[in-house]
């Protein structure tokens, strides 16, 4: 395995950057020791007129390239089998349940994150900066299941432990910014592990009679969509409060909210996720009078007012948490390695990403 510092990739010019393909090749970034000089990038070459960009915005750029990379591998693989390309089965007919157009809001999330960390990646090689390429480790596998791409991957769908506390975290008037913590809203999908895409054809299923297990991989993926970009929502407002440059913050400031876009769509459908038993698996009936309470409704999808700045002050509604410890860098990568997105790669990979979360966290804003 090569060390950190080897995997640093800096485009010569634009035009090669974009020659060579930023969906396809991505980046690879991180050391302590990545802009040599000052506080800003300007020291190095530069190929726009833009204002200039600290060490901490770069940091804070790399990690959501790479997060993006990531949510961009994931989502991949959500649409080659339950997007609108997707062929008819029975996966497609139970993700259909939770909502007609699920295929559609499949395809068009993975458009986004692929713009997403299109962008940034772009965005980064003009101001000089290096970008960020995690192919050397796509070597998880695929589904086997026709119709997935046989291809190596970055994340694994295929033993996740999914956290169900942000839908109670959602309708609580308690912040985890203040050390509020919050139950889970499918207390058996955060035990063990659990597939949100098919691994086989006959995971597939039958798009005429569809099973308990093909409806049980719908309905956690249903709830795994959430999980990923209500991530995503807290992330970005997060990292924002450390940038410098005002046309980093407005990148952050716009790319974020479409991120609250996806979850609120998300949020939304999981609760249409129908009662089913898969051995161990519960979901519930949603609809039940036993689950009126707030915690657990299903159309109280809107951000509950809840604690803010400090409990002296008005309950206000927003998106929670946007504190470093709850909502940074450092935790997003461990919430993924917690859900299961990594198991199989080797160790590396892990120091890679935590690497460049760090170095997102300990970004200041510079005045």
């Amino acid at each position: 395995m090569k060390k950190l510092e080897e995997m640093i990739k800096r485009p010569a010019n634009r035009r090669s950057f974009l020659k060579n393909g930023i969906a396809a090749a991505g980046a690879a970034t991180v050391g302590a020791g990545l802009l040599a000089g000052g506080s800003s990038v300007l020291g190095r070459e530069r190929q726009d007129d833009g204002p200039d960009i600290t060490r901490g915005d770069v940091a804070i750029l790399q990690f959501l390239a790479a997060a993006e990379l990531i949510e961009s591998d994931l989502w991949q693989q959500y649409n080659e089998l339950g997007g609108v390309d997707a062929a008819n089965s029975g996966y497609v007919a139970a993700l259909s349940v939770l909502d007609g157009d699920m295929p559609q809001y499949i395809a068009d999330n993975t458009d986004d994150e692929i713009s997403h960390e299109t962008f940034l990646n772009a965005y980064l090689a003009s101001k000089g900066a290096n970008t960020v390429n995690l192919d050397e480790f796509r070597t998880l596998p695929s589904s086997q299941a026709s119709g997935a791409k046989q291809i190596g991957r970055l994340t694994n769908l295929m033993q996740l432990t999914v956290d169900t506390s942000w839908w109670t975290r959602y309708r609580s008037v308690r912040n985890p910014d203040l050390g509020a913590t919050f139950p889970q809203a499918i207390p058996s999908l955060n035990v063990g592990q659990h597939p949100a895409i098919p691994r086989t054809d006959a995971e597939l299923g039958d798009p005429n009679n569809i099973s308990n297990h093909v409806q049980a991989i719908a309905n956690t993926a249903g709830f795994h969509f959430a999980f990923i970009e209500e991530g995503g929502s807290s992330l970005y407002p997060t990292l924002a409060q450390k940038v410098t440059n005002l046309e980093v913050l407005r990148i952050l400031l716009s790319i974020g909210p479409t991120e609250t876009s996806h979850f609120q769509t998300w949020h939304d459908k999981a609760g249409n996720a129908p009662p089913v038993t898969d051995g161990s698996l519960v979901f519930p009936d949603f609809n039940s009078p036993a689950l009126s309470g707030e915690d657990l409704k299903k159309n109280l999808i809107m951000p509950e007012p809840c604690e803010f700045i400090s409990r002296k002050l008005p309950a206000c509604s927003i998106i929670r948490p946007t504190a470093t410890q709850g909502g940074g860098a450092v935790a997003a990568i461990n919430g993924f390695i917690q859900d299961g997105l990594f198991i199989g790669h080797k160790k590396e990979f892990l120091q890679l990403l935590l690497s460049l979360a760090s170095e997102a966290d300990e970004a200041k804003r510079e005045l």
